[in-house]
């Protein structure tokens, strides 16, 4: 606030004083006018934010207690905490990782590939044979692609040329048994059917992709091949299943979560008609038991298939 002149005194030490005074609030002014500015451009900023930006995180304007302010309110500043000069601070080292891929698994097995000179590149141009002084090492990742092959099996037939399986009583000839056989008459192994169960319900690769790619390693196997092997490998696995869901009612609850689907093309219904898939998990905390089921049964039934 400027004086008057006819106010102001006539000493000149009397004037300094009144001129410094006046400056020293005149720069606190400005310094609290400045820390003004800069919270109103904040809410500026946060406000325009809020009309023009996305919106999809919405925060509850109904909260108890309230949301509290987002930036503080302008206060008195001192003008000693104004004018104060900046204050070294001590960083404490930190350490950084240094960037770079990983190692290669020490398990994996390895094949040595030794690059070498010629004997012709080994003669310096001065004429003398060169030494080794060491090597220069690197790794690459390489991957065989999957093989089929055909297991022949052959069975041996024995006979008695003396007395041609009259005192036999297990008859003329004798054969080594058939091995042990998942699907009985199938030309699938054990191998085959985990490949192409796990390509379909692990790595989500339907039959008709599977197909094709036995068709490009020269082997026609059809997608409806493929599915009944499911069914028939799904039933033989009852078992299995049985011992599953007398694990999982020995725990203290079962959680189910069901979720409808809509299948199409599915013979005796219509496409409108929904379907389920429900996971059942249950048994002891630290080992738990998890079955995978689907179909269309109604809620009376549903509840029986555990």
């Amino acid at each position: 606030m400027f004086c008057e002149a006819s106010k102001l005194p006539d000493n000149v030490f009397e004037l300094k004083q009144v001129i410094s005074s006046l400056q020293a609030s005149s720069e606190e002014k400005e310094l609290q006018y400045q820390a003004d500015i800069e919270i109103l451009k904040e809410q500026v900023a946060f406000l325009r934010d809020k009309l023009f930006g996305r919106k999809s995180e919405k925060y509850p304007l109904d909260l108890n207690p309230p949301q509290l302010l987002l930036f503080d309110e302008p206060g008195d500043i001192s003008s000693d905490q104004a004018t104060s000069s900046d204050e070294e601070i001590e960083v404490p080292a930190h350490k950084r990782k240094k960037p770079g891929r990983k190692p290669l698994p020490k398990d994996l097995p390895r094949v040595n590939v030794i690059h070498d000179l010629t004997e012709e590149e080994k003669v310096c141009d001065c004429g003398c044979q060169m030494s080794r002084i060491g090597t220069e090492e690197s790794e690459k990742l390489d991957i065989i692609p999957a093989k089929i092959r055909v297991i022949h099996h052959i069975r041996y037939k024995y006979a008695c040329k003396s007395c041609e399986g009259v005192e036999s009583e297990q008859g003329a000839v004798k054969i080594a048994p058939v091995p042990e056989q998942l699907i009985p008459k199938s030309i699938a192994t054990a191998g085959l059917l985990a490949y192409v169960l796990t390509s379909k319900f692990v790595d989500h690769l339907p039959f008709y992709r599977q197909e094709g790619q036995f068709k490009r390693i020269g082997v026609d196997l059809s997608r409806a091949t493929m599915a009944n092997w499911a069914i028939k490998v799904a039933e033989r696995c009852n078992p299995l299943l049985s011992l599953l869901q007398t694990e999982m009612h020995s725990g203290p609850l079962v959680q189910i979560d069901e979720t409808t689907v809509q299948v199409l093309k599915e013979l005796g219904r219509e496409n409108t008609k929904k379907s389920y898939m429900w996971l059942f998990r249950g048994g002891p905390p630290d080992k738990p038991a998890l079955i995978f089921q689907s179909g269309y049964a109604v809620y009376s039934t549903k509840h029986n298939m555990l």
